[in-house]
């Protein structure tokens, strides 16, 4: 055989080779499924460019170019095409790209921002939650030795049906809670020494009115905000013209409530500036805690007082030297609480002995306690400030013009919910005190004088509102503050 015929037979087998890497990669594009044709593969075209090399070095220059043909009678490209398919793929890859950025830079329309609460607060609770508050902090009911139906309460069917019954009712209390919170949470940031009272209780009224959507009987607070200093336990808040300034020495006690339709949220806590006060504040607030913990429904009462009393006179407090036991103020409780009546008849006594009534499901408490260095019981002293309607006054007849006039007043504004003498002034009323007075005699309105214990001693309170649930128990009133 020849040279010539040798290098026919190698150009041939070539030719194979490089037809048989085209069949496959033609195979592969199939299999892909792509929807626009391509340009032939880079093996493919390696193929036939170093086929095409093999024939120019071994052919010579003279010779004659072979034809590339394949099995199927089509020809290769030569390097040049396949540079012009890179550039086209280039051109493609580039488009896509652009139409890419195109959709990338469309600009979407902005999604309704929910507002944020400003400082001091001011938007309204139900713009921020228009579906309810965050439900507040649950707590199991505890099981007794023998009896499962505490368990059977957690998982029962029948119970969790019963409670989404409740659902809208839930809605309504927890905005009344997230009003409470907030403005509770912002008035620890500013009441310092030097304050005056009443500008305290202004400025905190203002705000909670504001938070809750004051509308007359269906939204608003749920009695007057208590601001009671060092022995004065409770209902004390000042009239027009009292100008009392907060102390550094002072433990005052802030107790003020919200409500919607006529559910209340009741709350108190105690401030305090000088560190030897906490002892006192600690044994309070466990004592408060315990309570709440200890309720539940088929609760006796008097259980509950026992197991709060065990933990207040645990505690002592060191003051100028002599140390005092912490005491449970024996007349003073916590209370059951029903619609637009914040006392409903059950009392939580703080101590050991009382009532033998049990809580109920579907009742809510204001589980409050108070501690005092001094004897642990309060009397009625200074000038009054708390007046309430009494719920079970009837029809009684009333022949003063002006204290029918007053009557009209609070029926309107209050309804059977506490006020103070400075809502009344704000509401525009003048000489006003013979006719409350009258309407105190007749027993129409109730006056709530400040409860105080003996001076120079000593008392604080913490309170918190839940609801017996038929699965749980609820503290609704209870946030990351207190």
């Amino acid at each position: 055989m020849t040279d010539v015929e040798t290098n026919d037979v190698e150009i041939e087998e070539l030719k194979e080779e490089a037809n048989e890497l085209i069949i496959a990669d033609d195979k592969a594009a199939q299999q892909k499924k792509k929807k626009k044709k391509k340009c032939k593969s880079k093996n493919a075209t390696k193929a036939e460019q170093v086929l095409y090399e093999n024939e120019n070095d071994i052919a010579g220059e003279n010779e004659p170019e072979i034809p590339n043909e394949t099995k199927n009678g089509s020809s290769p490209e030569k390097p040049g095409a396949a540079e012009e398919c890179n550039e086209d793929e280039e051109e493609e890859k580039s488009g896509a790209g652009e139409n890419i950025k195109k959709k990338k830079n469309r600009k979407k329309k902005p999604k309704a921002s929910k507002p944020e609460q400003t400082v001091p607060p001011s938007i309204p609770i139900i713009d921020l939650f228009p579906d309810g508050g965050p439900v507040g902090e649950i707590q199991e009911y505890a099981i007794d030795a023998d009896s499962n139906m505490a368990k059977d309460r957690f998982t029962s069917e029948e119970a969790r049906a019963r409670d989404r019954v409740q659902n809208d009712m839930y809605k309504e209390v927890r905005i009344a809670t997230v009003a409470y919170g907030q403005t509770r949470k912002y008035m620890q940031t500013i009441i310092k020494p030097g304050l005056k009272l009443i500008e305290l209780c202004e400025t905190l009224e203002g705000i909670a009115r504001k938070l809750i959507k004051e509308d007359g009987l269906r939204a608003g607070l749920a009695f007057p905000t208590g601001v009671s200093i060092n022995n004065c336990a409770a209902h004390y808040t000042p009239n027009n013209g009292d100008m009392t300034v907060l102390q550094y020495d002072d433990v005052m006690k802030v107790d003020f409530g919200t409500h919607i339709n006529g559910r209340v949220m009741d709350c108190a806590f105690t401030v305090a500036f000088n560190p030897r006060y906490d002892p006192l504040l600690a044994a309070v607030k466990a004592a408060t805690n315990t309570g709440i913990r200890e309720s539940g429904i088929d609760v006796r009462l008097c259980d509950v007082g026992e197991a709060i009393q065990e933990v207040m006179e645990s505690y002592e407090v060191e003051l100028d030297g002599k140390v005092y036991p912490v005491k449970s103020i024996r007349n003073l409780n916590g209370h059951s609480i029903a619609p637009y009546r914040i006392h409903a008849g059950k009392t939580v006594p703080i101590v050991k002995g009382g009532d033998t009534t049990k809580m109920e499901e579907g009742e809510f408490f204001a589980i409050e306690t108070f501690g005092s260095t001094g004897k642990g019981h309060v009397h009625d002293d200074m000038e009054t400030s708390h007046y309430m309607k009494n719920y079970e006054a009837g029809h009684v007849p009333i022949r003063v013009t002006k204290s029918k006039q007053l009557l009209g007043v609070i029926d309107k504004h209050f309804g059977t919910l506490a006020f103070c003498r400075r809502w009344l002034d704000r509401l525009d009323q003048t000489k006003y005190l013979m006719a409350l007075k009258n309407l105190c005699d007749l027993g129409i309105v109730d006056p709530y004088p400040p409860l105080c214990d003996i001076k120079g001693c000593y008392t604080a309170q913490y309170e918190h509102t839940l609801y017996l649930r038929p699965t749980c128990k609820e503290v609704l009133t209870r946030g990351d503050d207190y």
